[in-house]
């Protein structure tokens, strides 16, 4: 399988789940995979939300962060994975001045 997300048309989506500032990504998704490549940019974030369809797995690309899940805090930088696990809730914070650029992955178990 391939997915061309040259095809997918970028979206603007702001105050995800509740969240501050704008974010932009392309979304795959089907009954299995969800994949998103994102960039929440500065000032933005992903608001407090539980995962209800499988892990939620981030890999940051660019730019600097802040993850809370299950109420613990994480560092988010280029190279780092944050994973969520179903039914954990999480959000995701930009605390740099450029894009958190990252490459989201949920697999439906």
């Amino acid at each position: 399988m391939i997915i061309d997300f040259n095809e997918i048309e970028e979206r603007t989506i702001p105050g995800m789940n509740g969240g501050t500032g704008t974010m932009s990504a392309k979304m795959y998704s089907d009954e299995k995979y969800r994949i998103v490549p994102t960039a929440i940019h500065p000032g933005g974030s992903i608001g407090a939300h539980t995962q209800t369809s499988g892990d939620d797995m981030n890999y940051i690309l660019s730019g600097t962060g802040r993850a809370i899940c299950g109420g613990a805090e994480e560092e988010l930088k280029p190279g780092v994975m944050h994973i969520c696990p179903k039914g954990s809730e999480h959000s995701i914070i930009n605390t740099g001045d450029e894009d958190l650029v990252m490459l989201t992955l949920v697999v439906s178990r």
